[in-house]
This record gives C-alpha cells, structure tokens and sequence, in this order.
C-alpha cells in the first residue's frame, strides 16, 4: 500500500489540516476570552460567551487529533519535538484547562464570577501566548542530535519566538471580534467592529514583521521565498494577503457582518499556506523530513482506515453543530 500511496504526506495533510482547523475554530473563542475585559459590561460578557457556548469544547478536539496524530503517525518527531517544547506545551495546557474551569463555574457560582471573569481572559491570553511561543520555536528550527533533542531547556526562549506569542494574540483577537461581529447586535457589534479594526492593523503589522523576519531566521525560507524562479510560484500568496487585507478593512467600513469573519478565515489561511511553502518538507525545520520521521506504512495505512471513516462523521457533525447554532445570539436567547 506504501508503495502505491505516500501515506507520510496523506497524513502531514490529515494533521495539517487539524491544526488549522483548530487555529480557525478555538482562536476565536480564545481571541473572545482576550477581549473578555475589554466589554462593557457582564450582559455584553454573558452574550460574548453564550457565541462560543455550544461549540468551544468541541473546537479542541482538532488539538487532540494533532498531538495524538503526531505521536502515532511521525513518533520520531514526536520524540524530538516535544522534549524541545515540554515547558511551554505544559503552560499551553494548563491555561487552557484554567480557562475551560471558569467558562463553567462562572455560570454556577454568581458571586465570584469577576475572578472567574479573570481566570477566563488569562487562561486564554497565556494559552494563546504559549502556542505562539511553539510556532515560533517550530519555524527558527529545533536542534537535533542524531535521532533525538539536542538543545537546551530554554532554547524555545528568544525574541522570534516572543514575538510569535504576540502575533498569534493579535491574531486570535481578530478571531474572536469578528466572530462577536457575525454572532451579536447592538453595542456588542459595535465594540466588536472596533476591535477588528484595531487587531486587524496589529495583526498585518506583525504578519510583516514575520515575513521580514523569517527568512533571516532560515536559509530554507530565503530561498523558498527570494530566489528565481521560486519568487514568481510564491508570489500570489502576499498578493491574495494584500487583497484579503482589503476585503477586511472594507467589510469592516461597510459593516459587512457575514463577509468580515470568512476574510479572516482565508487571510489565516494564506499565512498557513506561506508557513507550509518555507519549511515543507521538513516536519522538525531543517532537520527531519516527513518521511523520515513516519512510521511504518503498515502502522500509517491502519491508521488512515480508522481516519477516513472517524474524520468525516467529526466533520459532519462539527459543521452540523454550527448549522444548529446559526445567527446573532442575543442576552434574550442566549445558551447556558
């Protein structure tokens, strides 16, 4: 079966894509909890909150099927990756599993809701700021020794990689005002717009400093990126992120509320698709390719019959779910 399918690079798409899906789907309501302080008031919190409610703890199932992916399909660069990572991976978790707690019990305990108010906006500030600090270390590369982590504790450290944290804070903010755009009314909207405005000329100032940065930061990228004929393939990808941008800043003047979350979607997208042109095919940056790192194609084919039947049906149901909780949610029919 190998030898007929790549089923390394079938599975570099299966796990591509689930980290996608999980930047597009859990940062806007990570990008919400970022915002959360910045509402004017608990009914417009409430309402911000009751958007994500039928949906958040589904939306980090993608994670799962990364990590657990990760491990089962690539062991060998599970097995250098996360010993690089450990620290900044654990922090990830444990803000999020802080953030998951006081999304519930602020519902359930009234009189201490402002700390949970609190433990909300921080476990996603800190759960965000974590990811960004593992994509950074990821694209400025791991060191390797032999078949296994050859770097320091603290190599995931450095000012790309602080700078990624706050990107990707920026980023998750335009998520989640534009999702509050699509999903509320009123004054909610209203907030929301401005804040799209704002985190959108943060977001492309640092998605500039990135493209700037990076290819400094690796050989591999600059000449993906800066040499001929490479320079004419890639190309389109800032020429769409420049229109992308334009449709953004214009559904927001216009105040396109179903136009502007999608166009955020796809500027995500396009960054996506630029991180992938830089470092593929490499799943450790510079160091470990994806076949090198896959497991035995009898183990990727097992596993690809298991993916193709489970991964449709948590599409279907993943987009039937947001079908079902379709439309501007007010404090009047809100979930809880």
């Amino acid at each position: 079966m190998g030898e007929a399918i790549d089923l390394p690079l079938i599975w570099a798409a299966i796990l591509s894509l689930a980290v996608f899906i999980y930047v597009v789907l859990d940062g806007f309501d990570l990008g919400i909890g970022i915002l959360f302080p910045y509402l004017e008031n608990d009914t417009q919190r409430d309402v911000a909150m009751n958007t994500v409610a039928p949906v958040w703890d589904g939306n980090e199932t993608w994670l799962i099927l990364g990590g657990g992916g990760l491990f089962a399909a690539f062991p060998l660069a599970y097995a250098i990756v996360m010993p690089a990572l450990y620290a900044p991976f654990i922090v990830m978790m444990l803000a999020l599993v802080f953030r998951g707690v006081s999304f519930e019990y602020r519902w359930r305990d009234p009189a201490h809701r402002k700390w949970w108010d609190r433990s909300f906006h921080w476990g996603s500030i800190v759960a965000t700021f974590m990811q960004g600090i593992v994509l950074g270390a990821f694209v400025q590369g791991i060191e390797v020794d032999g078949r296994a982590y050859g770097g320091g504790w603290w190599d995931w450290l450095t000012p790309f990689t602080v700078m990624c944290g706050f990107a990707l804070l920026a980023s998750y903010s335009l998520l989640g005002a534009a999702w509050l755009v699509m999903k509320t009314s009123d004054d909610l909207r209203d907030i929301a717009y401005r804040y799209s405005f704002r985190m959108a000329l943060v977001t492309l100032g640092f998605a500039g400093l990135v493209s700037i940065w990076v290819p400094f930061q690796s050989p591999l990228v600059w000449d993906r990126w800066f040499t001929t004929p490479n320079f004419w393939y890639v190309a389109p990808i800032p020429a769409l992120t420049l229109w992308t941008a334009g449709i953004i800043f214009s559904s927001i003047r216009r105040r396109r509320d179903y136009l502007l979350y999608p166009a955020v979607i796809v500027l995500n997208t396009l960054g996506f698709i630029g991180l992938g042109v830089g470092l593929a095919p490499y799943i450790v940056p510079h160091a470990v390719t994806i076949h090198e790192a896959a497991g035995p194609d009898v183990s990727l084919g097992f596993m690809l019959v298991g993916a193709g039947l489970l991964l449709p049906v948590i599409l279907l149901y993943t987009g039937y779910s947001y079908y079902i909780f379709r439309g501007k949610v007010t404090a009047e029919n809100g979930y809880h």
